[in-house]
C-alpha cells in the first residue's frame, strides 16, 4: 500500500494540530461512558473524562477524512458530468392543435 506523508517542522506541530482541533471542534473532554448518575459525582465517578484520542490521532484522522471526502466529491462530480453527457436530451414535442 502506498503512503502519503507530510513533514511539519517541530516548532509548528502543535500549531498545526491545535488549528485542526479548533477548526474541526475536537472536544478536550467527553461524557464518561462509565458515569453512574445514580451515584454522586466524585473522583471515582466523574461525569466528564479527558478525550482519549490524542491531538496527533485526531489530526491524522481529520486529514484522512479530508482526503477521502475530496476523492468522493471529485468522483461524484465526474460521474454526474459523464451521466449528463450520456443522456439523450433531444426530444420532440408537438402541439397537435397547430
Amino acid at each position: 500500500m502506498a503512503q502519503f506523508s507530510v513533514e511539519i517542522a517541530d516548532a509548528d506541530v502543535l500549531r498545526v494540530l491545535g488549528a485542526l482541533a479548533a477548526n474541526y471542534n475536537r472536544p478536550e473532554q467527553l461524557p464518561n461512558p462509565d458515569f453512574d448518575d445514580s451515584q454522586e459525582e466524585s473522583d471515582t465517578n466523574v461525569r466528564m473524562i479527558d478525550n482519549p484520542e490524542t491531538l496527533a490521532q485526531f489530526g491524522n484522522r481529520i486529514v484522512r477524512q479530508f482526503l477521502s471526502e475530496n476523492v468522493k466529491a471529485h468522483e461524484i462530480r465526474v460521474a454526474k458530468q459523464q451521466a449528463a453527457q450520456a443522456v439523450n436530451s433531444d426530444i420532440t414535442i408537438n402541439d397537435p392543435a397547430v
